[in-house]
């Protein structure tokens, strides 16, 4: 396997060297097809880690791992010092309130209004929250991804970007300390994938959140990652820095970047 140095490190990988998330040698395979076969990845408390990898090289069944929406065949998944794999549906759940996952297609309820998606995942988390204090913070969440205005709206009524902003609001309004991101800029023009990117780095400095990025996306791999690796066959091939990879000796290293 390779392993890509990173020669220009960030601060958060020299300062905060306490891994959040930690997996072992996870596999997981779906009849004959095995997708994961021996992953080896770890995330420091406050980084943003971008996983790369072609098309169903298993990045996004990784991260559902994360959150016991895929249970692994075999390996450790050490989040906030807990293997749950190890653990009970009411242990899993405690863990999941502290972990945003932001889904490609926003995955908004369609017959609820915007202000309705977000107090409806509120309240199922926050027991006796008043409704002066429920529409606070949801005006809150709101103001932090620029949307304010949409509060009334519709899904159908908004945009792509409108719609993942308001996917990324959701996750965000339980003040989790991880989020995992699917193909946060899928779909959306230059523009706009440029803003998302944007938000994930105010949100890594204003609330302190460690994340894992699941992206084609090079400009928001770029952007966005303090750390990169990039997953072939089922095992992490190659890691380091977007400038390091970006100039690696392998050939299939390289051709992410082209």
């Amino acid at each position: 396997m390779i392993q890509e140095k990173t020669n220009i490190v960030s601060d958060k990988i020299t300062t905060k060297n306490t891994p959040i998330i930690e997996i072992k040698d996870l596999h997981k395979a779906f009849g004959d097809n095995e997708v994961l076969k021996g992953v080896n990845l770890f995330v420091n408390k406050g980084e943003n880690l971008v996983v790369l990898g072609k098309s169903g090289s298993g990045k996004s069944i990784a991260i559902k791992c994360i959150v016991g929406l895929v249970i692994p065949d075999k390996g450790e998944i050490n989040v906030f010092d807990t293997d749950i794999t190890k653990i009970d549906t009411i242990e899993l759940n405690e863990i999941r309130v502290r972990i945003g996952f932001l889904f490609q297609n926003a995955a908004l309820y369609d017959s609820m209004s915007v202000r309705e998606n977000l107090g409806f995942t509120l309240k199922r988390h926050v027991k006796d929250i008043s409704e002066q204090e429920l529409e606070a913070q949801i005006v809150d969440v709101l103001e932090s991804v620029g949307l304010a205005e949409a509060i009334d709206k519709m899904p159908s009524e908004l945009s792509g970007g409108m719609r993942k902003r308001v996917g990324l609001a959701r996750t965000l309004i339980l003040k989790p300390e991880i989020v995992l991101y699917d193909e946060p800029t899928t779909g959306l023009d230059t523009i706009t994938s440029r803003e998302i990117s944007e938000l994930i780095l105010e949100l890594q400095k204003k609330n302190k959140t460690s994340s894992i990025i699941i992206t084609h996306d090079m400009a928001c791999a770029k952007h966005t990652g303090d750390r990169v690796v990039i997953l072939k066959e089922g095992v992490i091939h190659a890691e380091g820095s977007y400038e390091t990879l970006e100039k690696s000796d392998d050939e299939w290293v390289r051709s992410f970047f082209i």
